[in-house]
Formats: C-alpha cells, sequence, structure tokens
C-alpha cells in the first residue's frame, strides 16, 4: 500500500498559496481568450466564507462550459502556453488517468496516490471540468448516463473503487474484453459524442459529466450559469456563476454552515509532495528506475 503525505497545517497552506500562481495564470489565460470559467465548488464556498481557500482545502476545481472546455485545448496548444503551467488530457498521446483536463505546475512535485504509476508531469493540479447539457427526455437521459460511463471507463481505463456489484463487475468484464489502446480509444471516442450532443437551447438543464458518477446523476436549471458573476479568492477576483447561491444549495444545503469537524480534513491522498523542486526531478528518477 502507497503511503501518504500527512498535510500539517503549515504544508497545507504553503501548498495552496503556490497553487495560487496557477489559478491566476488560468484565470488571465481565460479573460485574454475570451473563455468563460467558473470557480466552483470548495473553492467557491471557501471564497465565500473564508475569502479563500477552506482551510483544510487541498485543491482547486474550475469550470467551463463544453464548447468554451474544447476550445480551451485548442487555443492552449496554438498559443503554445505548455512551460512552467502544462494542459494535460488523455488522447491518442497521452495517458492521464483523469476523465478531465487538469492545468499543471512543473514548479513542485505531487504525486496522487492513484497516478503513482501514470506517466504524467507530477506537479501541482487545478482540476478542469466541462459543463454539458442533459437532455429533457428521460430515456435519452438514461442513454447519457450509460453513454458516460463507457466513455469514463474506457478513457480512464480502471474501475472507480466504489463501484461494486454489478456496474464494477460489468466494467471489470468490459476491460477484459476491449483490451486494444486503438479499440479502447474508439470506444470512448464514439462515447464522447454521443453523450455531448444536447444543445443548451433546446433542453432545460445542465450537468457535470465528467466529474464522476454522483455529479453527473445532479441536473442544474440552466438559468443559473446564463451569467457570470464574482468573488474575492485569496484577495483575487474569481468570476463564479450568476447562480452561485442556488447551485451550492443544492449540492452542499446550508454551505455556509461548517461540516463536522470529522469532515474538516484534505480530501486527496498524496504520495509524494516536494514543494522546492521541480516535477521534471522525480519524474526523470522514475524514469530511469524503471529502465
Amino acid at each position: 500500500m502507497t503511503e501518504k503525505v500527512e498535510l500539517t497545517p503549515e504544508l497545507l497552506r504553503e501548498l495552496q498559496l503556490k497553487q495560487l500562481d496557477m489559478l491566476v495564470y488560468f484565470r488571465d489565460f481565460c479573460e485574454k481568450n475570451n473563455l468563460t470559467f467558473y470557480l466552483i465548488g470548495g473553492a467557491l464556498i471557501g471564497a465565500l466564507r473564508n475569502g479563500g481557500f477552506v482551510p483544510w482545502d487541498d485543491d482547486v476545481d474550475v469550470m467551463l462550459p463544453r464548447e468554451d472546455y474544447e476550445k480551451l485545448y485548442k487555443l492552449w496548444h496554438e498559443q503554445g502556453a505548455d512551460g512552467r503551467f502544462r494542459l494535460l488530457k488523455t488522447d491518442s498521446d497521452m495517458f492521464t488517468g483523469n476523465i478531465f483536463m487538469t492545468v499543471t505546475d512543473t514548479n513542485y512535485t505531487m504525486v496522487k496516490t492513484n497516478q503513482t504509476e501514470v506517466d504524467i508531469p507530477h506537479g501541482l493540479v487545478l482540476d478542469v471540468f466541462p459543463l454539458d447539457v442533459c437532455p429533457d427526455s428521460r430515456f435519452a437521459r438514461k442513454m447519457q448516463y450509460v453513454w458516460t460511463m463507457l466513455y469514463s471507463l474506457f478513457l480512464a481505463q480502471v474501475v472507480p473503487e466504489k463501484h461494486g456489484g454489478i456496474v464494477g463487475a460489468g466494467s471489470k468484464a468490459l476491460l477484459s474484453v476491449f483490451r486494444g489502446k486503438k479499440l479502447r480509444e474508439k470506444i470512448w471516442r464514439t462515447a464522447e459524442k454521443h453523450m455531448i450532443k444536447y444543445r443548451l437551447d433546446k433542453n432545460k438543464c445542465v450537468t457535470e459529466l465528467c466529474s464522476g458518477p454522483h455529479w453527473m446523476k445532479i441536473e442544474y436549471p440552466k438559468h443559473i450559469y446564463s451569467g457570470v458573476d464574482y468573488v474575492t479568492f485569496e484577495g483575487i477576483k474569481m468570476p463564479c456563476m450568476s447562480g452561485y447561491d442556488e447551485y451550492l444549495r443544492m449540492v452542499f444545503g446550508d454551505y455556509m454552515q461548517l461540516p463536522p469537524v470529522e469532515d474538516r480534513v484534505p480530501h486527496h491522498d498524496i504520495a509524494y509532495l516536494d514543494l522546492n523542486s521541480p516535477c521534471e526531478i522525480y519524474d526523470s528518477k522514475r524514469k530511469n528506475e524503471q529502465k
């Protein structure tokens, strides 16, 4: 079993402050290219309740409407934005283990326990999710869920730990039957086309297809995302959805109320952390050890 890094309050705060550089770079890139994004989840709660990071939070999540999400990847590489900050996405040339994009700060090193064997730059991470449209038809919505599960399974190529029973057994069976890299890519690309084909002007709700099984079942009224508002996060102006209060109450209930003490802990398992060295050192050493 992989050992986990213990995040002391001092180390966690240092990690948070270093993640700010990445968030600001991302914001500036989106503003320059007229891309809409929203601060979401714990980071948004932290902005409203703490004026910045939730004291025990260890990451930042952002979300873009699907159209801008796709533009982001294209523009990032067209403009040569990769350098210290790299935008990573599983495709024909790279496998990340994620079903969404990430921005990685290569000035530092952080290895998550579920990515110790993945060949990527192991820097600090900003998770970037797409916001998709869900169909009004109940049958079409069920089919979207099926396509999303297939997309997630064959893109990540692993059965989520929480998937037991029939779903878990079925997922393992599918991976055992469809083993080839090209075949798996063909399946997830086909599934992706089917799951994201719905238009905002034709349907009433949006959803988070790439945030995991729990989140893809939530349907948000599209008016929540009809405009952009702003919050202050660690003294920096950051965008959020105009209906942020309705969004947060749908997901977290009374989000201004502190959770139980036992839940006030970081939620990601970190196998290795070095905030003084670029990830290139760790990654090169790991590759040499594997030779």
